[in-house]
């Protein structure tokens, strides 16, 4: 091929090149089209505005010629390719050109073709990406949905529960209104019938006071009438009696007189031969007065020595009650005559059974029961005892707890009070020495129990103690400044708060024997009731028996357990004495009565009256740390008093 067909062929294929070039960037509307092919949501192609550099350059170039149109077409392109066709088609390489003009195409159709293909496939990967973006906004708007129903199911939840919460808490106040009128209208009807009640113990009452009041009445009456009718008849016979009563005194005078004369003869007859005789009269006035002095001496003598022996074997006076003889020598005479006495033996027997028929509260019940072992041990063993305090008010049983103590232990006993100690005035030192060498005496062990023991060993700083009682606490000190194998000091008080501080550091023990509980109050009625009513005329003495007397019993089989616990719940702040004397005045009640039946009426209408006036009368003469008061603020008030009376040890 010549150089000049190829220049031109080149020529030629820039030339159609350009031309299509240009018209493709002339026609936007390929782009339009081929963008309506694959839909409206594909990215539109880059507008004109953003060609390159260089082409913006070349538009301006032929803007600027003076042939270029007003939208910017130069047609001198065209006319070369024009002109290079014609010299194609001129040439003999013509065929060769479109040939080749023709691979150029086809090879730009399948740069097109990838390049549609790649657009394709960006579009699908576009598709693609707005299906996972629409998918994950469903799902979002999903999860949203799902919490805004999660949160709507627990509000509407929450708001169920709060109603349910609200209905719940008006029909427990609806239900508490009406248990608290159900309790108010049961109170009314307590409080009704009680009053009725009342009404009819009180009418009741005012009843067997008229009648008693008639009954009293009418034996006055009787009484008056039988008496006027023994004045008429002692008047009817006056005279009567007058004139034998003065012969019968006429009589005995006579008779008197006769005597007299006789006597007066005889003896005016023995004293003149008396009188006479020098040797009888000497013989009759030394008999006499050696009659007269033996018989004085030997009464002085006997009461020196009985004195004496008193003194040195003999019982102490300050001893009020004990286990051991007056007198050694006279123990088998002691022993045997307390045969006869059925009570003692029986209080001996009660005394030995130990604790198991006391009443007392459960700590101190145990208490008790280690002291008496410790105590038997420490005897067993040879070795010091330890004294001990008991304290609280009157008649909780200090002293029958002392008794059955030392006969638990295996001791005697011996009982003084502290009362007695300062009437001896200044023999009270020389007595108390006498007391503890009696007490270290004993071969078994003596327990000494010193009842009141604040009457006597109370603080020394006291303005009122006597000189003679100082004495006194001065040799009781000196007496137990060290502790014993021989004896056990037990001191009971109801003012432990008195006591000398050196007398509380001697007590190595101290018990509290508190008022009785509820339950200690039931089991003293019913001890008590036992003791005073089922067990009333049952024990009658030998000259009942012999006369063929026998007490009636009392019949009380209608008295529950039920009672009892009433009974009990009302003499809260009794002692166990108090306890009984209730129970003893129930018995003074019913021998009282016309028939010995105790019924549960009766029970009732004279437990109330007998505590209102045992109260009544124990404020009247109680201490004012003990007063008993008609209700359960007593209870407190002794407490309190014991509380601040209570020593620390």
């Amino acid at each position: 091929m010549a150089p000049w067909i190829g220049r031109d062929v080149s020529a030629a294929a820039a030339a159609i090149a350009s031309a299509s070039y240009f018209l493709s960037r002339q026609t936007p509307i390929a782009y339009a089209d081929r963008s309506s092919i694959f839909g409206s949501a594909l990215p539109k192609p880059p507008p004109p505005a953003e060609v390159s550099a260089s082409e913006s350059k070349d538009q301006k170039a032929r803007k600027d010629a003076p042939r270029t149109s007003e939208v910017g077409f130069d047609p001198e392109a065209l006319e070369r390719g024009a002109k290079a066709l014609r010299e194609i088609n001129a040439s003999a390489h013509a065929k060769k050109v479109f040939e080749l003009m023709k691979k150029q195409e086809e090879t730009r159709q399948a740069e097109e073709n990838a390049k549609r293909a790649e657009y394709q496939a960006l579009q699908a990967q576009y598709e693609i990406e707005r299906q996972k973006a629409l998918f994950e906004e469903q799902k979002n708007l999903m999860q949203q949905q799902a919490q805004s129903k999660a949160q709507l199911a627990r509000y509407e939840d929450e708001l169920a529960r709060k109603r349910m919460q609200a209905e719940h808490e008006a029909l427990r106040v609806r239900n508490a209104e009406l248990v608290k009128m159900q309790e108010e209208s049961s109170a009314r009807q307590e409080q009704v019938r009680r009053m009725t009640e009342e009404q009819i113990q009180e009418q009741r009452r005012q009843t067997e006071r008229e009648r008693a009041e008639t009954e009293r009445e009418t034996i006055r009456v009787k009484v008056m009438a039988e008496a006027e009718g023994r004045v008429l008849e002692a008047r009817n016979l006056e005279d009567v009696n007058r004139r034998m009563f003065l012969d019968r005194a006429t009589q005995e005078k006579d008779k008197w007189l006769a005597a007299i004369k006789a006597t007066l003869d005889q003896v005016g007859d023995g004293f003149n031969s008396l009188v006479n005789d020098k040797d009888k009269l000497f013989v009759v006035v030394g008999g006499a007065t050696a009659l007269a002095a033996g018989v004085y001496t030997s009464r002085e003598g006997a009461r020196t020595m009985w004195n004496y022996i008193g003194q040195i074997l003999g019982q102490p006076s300050l001893i009020r009650e004990s286990s051991m003889a007056k007198f050694p020598f006279l123990r088998f005479r002691k022993n045997k005559s307390s045969f006869t006495n059925s009570g003692a033996s029986k209080g001996a027997a009660g005394e030995q059974k130990g604790f198991s028929d006391v009443v007392l509260q459960p700590g101190l019940h145990g208490r008790l029961q280690e002291l008496a072992v410790s105590i038997a041990n420490t005897k067993r063993h040879n070795a010091t005892f330890r004294n001990v305090m008991f304290y609280g008010p009157p008649g909780t049983g200090k002293t029958m707890v002392a008794k059955r103590l030392a006969f638990q232990s295996g001791l005697d006993y011996a009982v003084m009070t502290g009362g007695d100690v300062a009437p001896l005035g200044p023999q009270a030192v020389t007595k108390l020495h006498e007391l503890f060498d009696w007490a270290g005496r004993s071969k078994k062990g003596l327990l000494l129990f010193i009842d009141e023991s604040d009457a006597f060993l109370s603080e020394r700083n006291n303005r009122v103690m006597s000189e003679a009682q100082r004495s006194a606490l001065n040799a009781f000190l000196y007496r137990t400044g060290d502790q014993s194998k021989n004896f056990l000091l037990v001191l009971a008080t109801n003012r432990p708060g008195d006591l000398d501080t050196a007398v509380v550091d001697r007590i190595d023990e101290v018990l509290e024997f508190p008022i009785p509980t509820l339950q200690e109050r039931l089991d003293l009625l019913k001890l008590y009731f036992n003791t005073y009513i089922l067990q009333a005329g049952t024990r009658s003495g030998w000259r009942s028996v012999m006369q063929g007397k026998q007490a009636d019993q009392i019949d009380a089989s209608g008295i529950t357990d039920e009672i009892f616990r009433v009974a009990a719940e009302k003499i809260e702040g009794f002692s166990g004495r108090e306890i009984a004397k209730l129970m003893a005045s129930v018995q003074g009640a019913v021998y009282g009565s016309i028939s010995t039946t105790l019924t549960p009426e009766k029970f009732i209408e004279i437990s109330p009256s007998v505590v209102q006036r045992m109260k009544l009368e124990m404020n009247r003469i109680a201490s004012p740390g003990f007063r008993l008061c008609p209700g359960p603020d007593c209870v407190e008030i002794r407490k309190k008093e014991m509380a601040k009376r209570s020593p620390t040890i």
